[in-house]
């Protein structure tokens, strides 16, 4: 089964497919990111949370998705991630840090340590941000992370975001002390860097 034809948007890249979560792909995800053996992924994206979070149960993070759906936003704030030939690495997701000033945020989940370091995740969070820019009237698109994560850093260097912020040892992972991390790209700088905006990929509404 082609899950990406119940998708209603879809960007393809050269190395890696965004499309729409659909209902198919519910027990993939919740696998991949609550009962997968490989559980590298926690040791990097908010490890500080850990402690913090809460373990959803199945229902639970159905509900959550379907929620977001029913608010029929003018984009969407997660876009599942997989290979050109279907096999599923992850999730882009966006959100409003300050929406009456148009702050967005986002960021990018890779749950299998084998999938890393391959430009997948570069790819992936270029073609979203692209697609945040025009599909959103918002003057910049920001990611958060912390120090030690070098990968999430590079990433987002390469797509043409800026260091914008370090607040300094404010994170503790693993019992150091780590920067917490802002960085970010204007839509102008944008628009410079890759000559406009929405031209990257195909994005499909169905």
């Amino acid at each position: 089964m082609n899950r990406s034809e119940f998708a209603t948007t879809v960007l393809e890249g050269g190395q890696v497919r965004l499309r729409s979560v659909t209902p198919t792909d519910y027990e993939e995800l919740y696998a991949l990111q609550y009962t997968i053996e490989d559980r590298e992924w926690t040791e990097w994206d908010g490890p500080y949370y850990k402690d913090e979070e809460h373990e959803e149960t199945c229902t639970e993070f159905v509900e959550n998705y379907e929620r977001i759906k029913a608010r029929n936003l003018p984009w969407e704030p997660r876009l599942l991630v997989e290979t050109k030939e279907g096999e599923t690495l992850g999730v882009v997701t966006s959100y409003w840090e300050h929406k009456p000033s148009n702050w967005l945020e986002a960021g990018i989940l890779l749950y299998r340590s084998t999938t890393w370091s391959r430009g997948s995740g570069t790819e992936a969070l270029r073609l979203y941000v692209d697609y945040l820019f025009a599909h959103l009237d918002v003057p910049r698109v920001g990611i958060t992370t912390w120090s030690g994560n070098a990968r999430m850093m590079r990433a987002a260097e390469r797509i043409g975001m800026q260091l914008e912020g370090r607040m300094r040892r404010c994170r503790i992972v693993r019992g150091e002390l780590y920067d917490s991390i802002r960085m970010g790209v204007l839509r102008e700088e944008w628009e410079e860097r890759y000559g406009g905006i929405g031209g990257m990929g195909q994005s499909e509404s169905r």
